[in-house]
């Protein structure tokens, strides 16, 4: 037990807690119906199914396929279909909708703009079209009750030649929507130190910048993330795991490189269910996060492609909370790591673990108590 008082929060509880989400792909969390529409419009015909329900299940099918092939063709759909700006409005309005749907407070959604120009759309055209859209979500949030707050990363592809280009656009529309840069694609054979002038300009100009990295490369990944490169977080950085050491006592002992990461608080952006389909972990009771979390590193909880694994915040949290038997404190916990990483300023920072985290997580807790006391009164009055 993580909590000196086990508050287990219930589903309804976990969906109402205030939750913040550091690691999530704007192409990989598309509605099935969305997608079908919008390939009606544009005339795309590769879709493998028409019907909404039927190609939502094809996608989670094809991510946990065991196939890269399959699992790329996903994102080439998605892709396929955010090509105007109309579209790429649409997107991340419903994307922005869902999230705060689901508890989401704030969240930084990620997106390569140079997957988006097959129709003659500019870099920035498509960086404009992407904020209307997160403002337009959270004007609708709003108006449905919801309180949420999303930045954009802005992410270069790996094998592509791009990064410097789009890390200065990234910091062009910095405090215009966008919050920081990220790169993306398949770590082995694409080092980031590939791309060392996109991350020297960020430094130069104080950007903030995470790294896909210890998702599948492992502990050199990591390492050049974050000592060639610099790196603010670690997208994923699961892999930490492989330098820390569990005896059969039960004791532990860390690496160099996993104390560092502890001992410098970088946040690990975790994200359960897409690091068992790449085989991070066997199951939710055996992902690293319980460890991680119980050494108490900077981490954090994540969706990462919530239409490929099928998955939200909420079901996230479901699993962790069924695995570790994780509390409402062990969630706060999550949520609190997670915003004190953001990229946005720390006065703002503050104010949301303030203002709306920690007093959202009160009331939950207060409720919970509630409930347990009025059970306790109900067994006692029917014993009596």
């Amino acid at each position: 037990m993580t909590s000196q008082i086990q508050n287990t929060p219930s589903s309804e509880q976990i969906r109402r807690a205030p939750k913040v989400l550091l690691h999530d792909h704007l192409d990989g969390g598309l509605r099935p119906g969305t997608i079908v529409e919008l390939a009606q419009e544009s005339g795309y015909s590769g879709l493998p199914e028409t019907d909404p329900d039927k190609l939502g299940v094809w996608f989670r099918e094809a991510a946990d396929s065991g196939s890269l092939e399959r699992y790329l063709e996903t994102f080439a759909h998605t892709c396929a279909v955010m090509q105007t700006r109309e579209a790429l409005v649409r997107v991340a309005a419903e994307c922005a909708e869902d999230l705060a749907e689901d508890g989401v407070v704030y969240a930084e959604v990620r997106y390569a703009p140079e997957q988006h120009l097959e129709t003659g759309l500019t870099l920035e055209e498509v960086v404009e079209a992407v904020n209307e859209g997160f403002r337009e979500g959270e004007r609708r949030a709003r108006e449905n009750g919801h309180r949420i707050r999303v930045g954009a990363l802005l992410t270069a592809m790996r094998h592509a030649a791009r990064a410097l280009e789009i890390a200065e656009l990234a910091n062009r529309y910095r405090d215009l929507g966008v919050v920081g840069f990220d790169i993306a694609g398949a770590e082995a054979g694409f080092p980031p130190t590939r791309h060392l002038d996109a991350f020297e300009y960020l430094k130069r100009e104080n950007n903030h910048f995470t790294i896909h990295a210890g998702e599948a490369f492992g502990l050199p990944s990591i390492w050049q993330a974050l000592q060639w490169c610099g790196a603010d977080r670690l997208g994923h950085g699961v892999r930490i795991i492989d330098d820390i050491q569990v005896a059969a006592d039960g004791s532990v002992k860390l690496g160099r490189l996993a104390s560092y990461v502890r001992d410098k608080r970088i946040p690990l952006e975790l994200c359960p269910s897409s690091n068992l389909q790449t085989g991070a972990a066997d199951s939710y009771a055996e992902h690293p996060i319980g460890l991680l979390r119980r050494l108490h590193f900077r981490a954090t909880v994540n969706t990462d492609n919530r239409l490929m694994s099928g998955t939200s915040m909420t079901r996230e949290f479901e699993h962790l909370v069924e695995a570790f038997g994780y509390s409402l404190d062990d969630m706060q916990w999550f949520s609190v790591n997670a915003m004190k990483s953001a990229f946005i300023p720390f006065d703002e920072r503050l104010a949301m673990i303030n203002d709306v985290i920690k007093p959202g997580y009160a009331e939950l807790k207060s409720e919970w108590l509630f409930q347990q006391t009025a059970s306790t009164s109900g067994s006692l009055g029917e014993q009596g």
